[in-house]
Formats: C-alpha cells, sequence, structure tokens
C-alpha cells in the first residue's frame, strides 16, 4: 500500500507525465543489483578517519590528487584549507566522500560528481557542480553563473544569490537558490526541479522541455513557452521538507511560491521513440 501510495505522490508531484511500461523505460533499484550502483575501483572509505589539505602552496592538479591519495587510504573525511578560489577544484569524485572547502572555489567547481556530500564555506564562480550525478553540494554564500549546469541528479545548493542561466539543461536533481537567481535560470530545462527563494531574472524557464521551478519572489518575466501552475499541498509539503534539509526557508512560506511548468506547445511531445521517453528523475 506504501509502495503505491509513494507512486500516487511522484505522479501528483509531476515526476511522470505519461503512463510508462517496461522495465527500459524506468529506473530499478533492488539489494540483487546492489554492485551496480557503485563504480568496481571506487575506494573503500571511513568516515571517521579524517584528513586535512593546506590548499594554499598547491596548484589545482595537485589538490585533486591529494584528494584522491586520502581517498584511496580510506580517509572519508577531508578538509581542504586555503582552497584561494583554484579552478576546477573537487572534480571527477565517484564515490561516497565527506569533503569540506574551508574558502572559495573558483569556475567548475565540485563537477561531474557522483556521491559525494560536499561542503564550500565561501563563494563559488561559473558552472558549480556542472553535471553532478548524485550526492549533495551546499555553497553557503554567492555563486556564479550557469550554476548546476546539466545537473543529473542529487541536491545543488546555494545559499546566496547565483548568476544568469542557472540549471542550464538539467536533467534532473534539485538545485536550491537561497536567494536571486539571474536571467534565463532553467533554460531547456529537461527534468528535476529548481527552487529559488528570492526574485529570478529575465526568461525564466525558456525553451524548458519538462520540470518545474518554484520561485519565492519576483520573477521578472517568464521565457518562451514557460507557464505558471498551481500549487497543490503536495508542492508546500516537499519544498518545506526538502529546505529544512539545509536549514532554508520560504521568506513568505512555500504556500505563496510561484510554480513554473513547461506549456509543452515548443517541442513535438508526439512523436517521441520510446527510449526518449525513458524516465529520468
Amino acid at each position: 500500500m506504501a509502495e503505491l501510495e509513494q507512486d500516487h505522490e511522484s505522479y501528483e508531484l509531476g515526476m511522470h507525465t505519461e503512463q510508462l511500461s517496461g522495465r527500459t523505460q524506468q529506473v530499478f533499484f533492488s539489494a540483487e543489483e546492489s554492485d551496480n550502483l557503485v563504480y568496481p575501483w571506487a575506494p573503500q572509505v571511513d568516515f571517521e578517519k579524517t584528513g586535512e589539505i593546506d590548499a594554499d602552496s598547491l596548484d589545482q592538479r595537485a589538490v585533486n590528487q591529494e584528494i584522491s591519495r586520502l581517498m584511496n587510504e580510506g580517509v572519508g573525511t577531508i578538509t581542504v584549507r586555503n582552497p584561494g578560489a583554484k579552478h576546477s577544484l573537487g572534480v571527477g569524485i565517484l564515490s561516497r566522500l565527506n569533503l569540506h572547502f574551508d574558502g572559495s572555489l573558483g569556475y567548475f567547481g565540485c563537477g561531474l560528481l557522483d556521491g559525494p556530500n560536499v561542503t564550500v564555506s565561501g563563494r563559488v564562480g561559473w558552472s558549480c557542480g556542472e553535471n553532478m550525478m548524485a550526492g549533495t553540494v551546499v555553497i553557503e554564500k554567492n555563486g556564479g553563473s550557469t550554476f548546476g549546469a546539466a545537473i543529473r541528479g542529487g541536491d545543488l545548493v546555494c545559499k546566496g544569490d547565483v548568476g544568469s542561466r542557472t540549471g542550464i539543461d538539467q536533467k534532473g536533481g534539485t538545485i536550491i537558490v537561497g536567494g536571486r537567481t539571474g536571467a534565463f535560470s532553467g533554460f531547456m530545462m529537461q527534468r528535476g526541479r529548481m527552487v529559488v527563494l528570492g526574485d529570478a531574472g529575465k526568461n525564466l524557464g525558456d525553451s524548458m522541455y519538462d520540470g518545474t521551478i518554484f520561485v519565492g519572489g519576483e520573477i521578472a518575466d517568464l521565457g518562451v513557452d514557460a507557464v505558471e501552475a498551481e500549487m497543490t499541498d503536495l508542492d508546500c509539503h516537499w519544498i518545506e521538507r526538502k529546505l529544512s534539509q539545509y536549514g532554508l526557508e520560504a521568506p513568505k512560506g512555500a504556500k505563496n511560491m510561484k510554480k513554473i511548468v513547461s506549456g509543452k506547445q515548443l517541442w513535438n511531445y508526439d512523436n517521441l521513440e520510446p527510449a526518449e521517453k525513458k524516465l529520468v528523475l
């Protein structure tokens, strides 16, 4: 019964737009297939085992190599001091890890992740979390443009403001912005959810194919084929629960947020091949 109720809620939340059938069109997880959910080369780490890296005198490659070395030694909780806004730090981590950057990151930080939990005490530059597949990334201050570009899964959180084109080509997962987001956020969004607690810039959700954007502040204007939809109790419950995980709340309450979805007039939805209808959450 619980499974049926969960399925019903997933439809209410807009995870599905049509009834799908067949194993090739759904994502399954089971204990028998657990070996397929991890990379065979992923190191076994112990979260109780800690390590530190002073990045002050290291270049970006050396910092990433030190992270990899500590993980291969079984270290599961790593703190990087003095990152100095270096670019491309903490990228390509494909296993569980608690990683903390004590400072700010430059461009393309924390990209191509699949599993780690990352926190950044400072700011991040362009394209943080690009192509993230699983795990969490939490930024305490502001983020740059193209925040969460092409994200596929996990939670990507910026507690401050972000720039333009946030979540461009988003394919899944959740992006949360505690402040404002710039123009063309949600551009060509395909799946997933974006929650913006502040204002949103021009052309929000332009050319979005699917997915949902929630905005707590003012919207400058909507992009092509982006339309406002009615908030449901289930939407409000999900927003409140998700925000509470990161110590955030909607300034005017979840029920007063605006919900933006695709009008489904721009793309040809009727001529999709079965493989193109594959559910991606």
